[in-house]
């Protein structure tokens, strides 16, 4: 990311301010908000700018998070100190997104913690990014963070997050959290997905300005003021399920410069408590982060036929009485059971790049069958229904 040119024409703001970016002056094309208004960016915050902005607004949307909300809470809060006070150098917003459980109650028991009403879901917007748009327009910070209700976020990160962005010149900085998994399930599945997507988005050329493959993670999602208002806000992608990817794609043909990487160091998540939300949530989103979902099915199916198959064939042949030619069908039973190996090499090559725990990979081929069915349910849903649901809501595929 050292291309990428120091900023020197950005506009100051009220009291004197200057992003950390120099973004163009020139205008950004109008953004299409469904439903709603249309905004160009640097129009996106509906309030004067403030004398003196905070250094960060953190923005967490919730809906029926109870189980987990005040793990993430409590890991936030306690980075408040004397030299990032929460309050006086940062905020943390929490938008119960009309939780029927106590997830606002929990948030309103932590000290300094905002908790606001999502504003009324209107036709074209997706709860969750309606949800941050709520929060996003009253923001006062210098850094908006966008994270989840699962996260846990290791000490000092998001002091570390916005040092990092500042030195690397981006103006959106993602991280890929660390996934804890139960269940036998989610700790065989999950590696395939996560496997698949490194392999999809390798996060050197999500982070090359000249790349046009972008990628970003919404679980946390770092972004400048600046370049949130050239992007449009999320009032911008507001009817997208994968919002966060839709952000990456306009910060990378906004040039406003994007870092994306794994970032077990930084943030962890638990993304589904249970196997149902897990179907759920891959159904909703593997059709929207693999070109062709179908392709990958029947790829991921010849593994299982391959790495079922071959050693079944091979003990076939080994154990063959075909009188004169049993040696030769010796000789083809190793064969296979080289090929056999190849195969399982090259398949537990391609999981370890998940960074997932060595057991859990292990474990991974057990969730093939189960990958391959959701690959192609998110594809029907997508494709043929062209409806997707989630948390009770059902959008447009």
């Amino acid at each position: 990311m050292g291309k990428d040119k120091p900023g020197v024409n950005g506009a100051a703001g009220a009291g004197g301010w200057k992003p950390v970016l120099g973004l163009s002056d020139e205008a950004g094309e109008q953004v299409a908000a469904p439903g709603r208004w249309e905004l160009a960016a640097g129009t996106v915050f509906d309030q004067p700018e403030p004398e003196e902005l905070l250094e960060l607004t953190v923005v967490i949307p919730a809906r029926n998070e109870e189980g987990c909300i005040a793990e993430c809470l409590q890991s936030l809060v306690s980075q408040s100190e004397e030299i990032f006070e929460l309050g006086k150098d940062w905020e943390l917003v929490v938008v119960d997104d009309h939780s029927n459980d106590r997830t606002a109650e929990m948030a309103r028991g932590f000290a300094g913690v905002t908790v606001v009403e999502a504003a009324e879901l209107k036709p074209g917007w997706t709860g969750k990014t309606n949800a941050i748009w709520t929060a996003a327009r009253k923001a006062r910070g210098r850094w908006l963070l966008f994270t989840d209700a699962d996260t846990i976020h290791e000490p000092g990160n998001l002091r570390r997050a916005i040092h990092e962005a500042t030195r690397h010149k981006v103006g959106m900085l993602s991280y890929s959290p660390q996934q804890m998994v139960s269940g036998i399930w989610q700790r065989s599945l999950m590696p395939l997905a996560f496997c698949e997507l490194a392999l999809a988005y390798p996060s050197a050329k999500v982070s090359d300005p000249s790349q046009r493959i972008a990628a970003a993670n919404g679980q946390f999602l770092l972004v400048e003021r600046e370049a949130y208002r050239r992007l449009g806000g999320h009032a911008s992608v507001a009817d997208k399920v994968l919002e966060d990817v839709e952000l990456a794609f306009l910060a990378k043909r906004r040039k406003v410069g994007l870092r994306f990487r794994y970032a077990d160091d930084q943030v962890a998540t638990r993304m589904y408590r249970s196997t149902a939300a897990m179907i759920e949530g891959w159904t909703k989103n593997l059709a929207l982060l693999f070109d062709n979902a179908l392709a990958l099915a029947l790829w991921r199916a010849l593994d299982i036929v391959l790495l079922v198959g071959l050693p079944v064939l091979t003990a076939v042949l080994w154990n063959a009485r075909f009188a004169v030619h049993s040696l030769q069908w010796l000789g083809a039973g190793w064969l296979l059971a080289l090929l056999w190996v190849r195969t399982v090499v090259r398949f537990y090559a391609r999981v370890a790049k998940s960074n997932f725990p060595f057991v859990d990979c292990a474990l991974s081929p057990l969730g093939l069958p189960l990958f391959v069915v959701l690959l192609y349910r998110s594809w029907f849903q997508h494709k043929i229904l062209k409806r997707v649901s989630w948390k009770g809501r059902s959008y447009a595929g």
